[in-house]
């Protein structure tokens, strides 16, 4: 009976652990890439303002069924994918529309607001990816409802957009998307700087536009 017993049970065991093993092999690792860029375009009395970083880091793993290739048939619905996405928060400088750099004391301050010292990275989570249209045509992009959390100067909201993903060459896919928050939800204060005798007053709404380029992480190759 113990032998039965024992038996049964390292079978199951092995049939779990090969579950386990198969799951793991059909999702697909993606790390961040160069190419990407973060922009928020902000107000103020003065003039419209924006900031830039080009730099998006972290990773996305997605499960059987995601669209890794250019035309691939794809249903509607949710999919089986999770995403950890980050950039420096001093990595966003303050540009002119055309992308020079504009102020290194406008970049001062907002690094102030962000509380940078203390809170190094803004960081999104991606908790939900649905799929919500298939493109019409190969060349044009997947476009998912995202649901996630956003947190800006150790202050975590939950937030949905809508994001499209494009499979391109080389194993990549490149992501965008834009939104639209409000300063005061994250506890930052709109800045106003006493250089100008607070005569500069900042709106409180921005909007965020990104584009972030992943690519298949490489698995190593054996020695001989």
């Amino acid at each position: 009976m113990k032998n039965h017993t024992l038996i049964a049970g390292t079978i199951s065991f092995l049939l779990l652990t090969s579950a386990v093993t198969q799951a793991a092999s059909q999702a697909t690792t993606y790390n961040a890439r160069s190419g990407s860029k973060m922009r928020i375009e902000g107000t103020s009395n003065i003039h419209d303002w924006q900031v830039e970083s080009p730099f998006i880091g972290g990773m996305m793993e997605v499960g059987p069924g995601f669209p890794t290739e250019p035309g691939q048939a794809a249903t509607p619905g949710k999919m089986e994918v999770k995403a950890n996405v980050f950039i420096q928060a001093r990595s966003l400088k303050s540009v002119e529309k055309d992308g020079k750099p504009y102020s290194d004391k406008m970049d001062e301050i907002m690094w102030e607001h962000l509380k940078e010292p203390q809170y190094k990275r803004i960081v999104y989570q991606l908790n939900e990816l649905t799929l919500k249209e298939a493109p019409k045509t190969k060349d044009a992009p997947y476009v998912f409802d995202a649901k996630g959390e956003l947190a800006v100067a150790g202050v975590t909201n939950k937030i949905a957009m809508e994001v499209n993903i494009l499979p391109l060459a080389d194993n990549r896919l490149e992501i965008t998307g834009k939104h639209t928050l409000k300063m005061t939800d994250f506890k930052i204060d709109p800045p106003a700087p006493k250089i100008a005798l607070g005569l500069i007053k900042t709106g409180d709404e921005v909007k965020l536009i990104f584009k972030w380029i992943v690519g298949q992480r490489k698995m190593p190759t054996s020695g001989n």
